[in-house]
């Protein structure tokens, strides 16, 4: 894996799933914790970029009376729109403290619904700088992850899921989704598989100039 054409995508890791608090928060922490999701974000994060590999940010937000959304939500988006969620301006619409982008990050503008290519501009970025690997974490495991997902494989991107790395509304979605769904359009992994072989790539090049040197 070439972490120079890698993307690690993450989703609504914002206040109002991921802080207590937030609007949802309490409709996931039982699967953040017992996937120690935060926790083994932050460690991707960190040893990802280090590698080199290119960090994108995929928030979800609405202005008040969630006007770019029809007057008449079912499904999911009623949840979002009941439980007053991603607000413009909110505390709760904001990306966690500790996932504060960085400088160099990528932060993705204009998702208003599940998947994150839907309704921004994620593949023309992923293209111009010449991604060939996504890998997705974040909220929900069972609806944006995995929108994202079914599309990044229809689009022809390799499509890793991050199986520790991701949190759902109970157990047995997060466990179906990771064993049932996930195969069948990208390749589910844990975050240490993960960094493992993208770390590895970056080691295998660095041996390989030193060779032709």
């Amino acid at each position: 894996m070439n972490p120079q054409k890698t993307a690690v995508v993450l989703i609504e890791y914002q206040n109002d799933f991921t802080s207590p608090g937030g609007s949802l928060h309490d409709a996931v922490k039982g699967v953040m914790n017992s996937t120690n999701m935060l926790e083994n974000t932050l460690d991707l994060v960190a040893k990802a970029r280090e590698a080199g590999a290119v960090l994108i940010h995929s928030p979800i937000s609405f202005q008040e009376g969630y006007v770019e959304i029809t007057k008449h939500p079912y499904g999911i988006l009623k949840g979002v729109v009941d439980s007053q969620s991603f607000r413009k301006g909110s505390w709760g619409v904001d990306i966690i403290d500790s996932l504060t982008p960085q400088f160099d990050d990528i932060v993705l503008e204009g998702k208003r619904g599940l998947d994150a290519f839907a309704s921004t501009n994620l593949d023309f970025i992923l293209r111009s700088k010449g991604i060939e690997t996504i890998a997705l974490c974040g909220f929900l495991t069972n609806c944006c992850v995995e929108s994202t997902m079914r599309s990044g494989y229809e689009k022809g991107f390799e499509v890793i899921t991050l199986t520790d790395c991701t949190a759902t509304l109970s157990e047995e979605e997060q466990a179906f989704a990771c064993a049932k769904n996930f195969p069948m359009f990208s390749k589910p992994m844990t975050h240490d598989q993960f960094l493992d072989e993208l770390t590895g790539e970056t080691v295998q090049e660095v041996e390989t100039r030193g060779y032709t040197a």
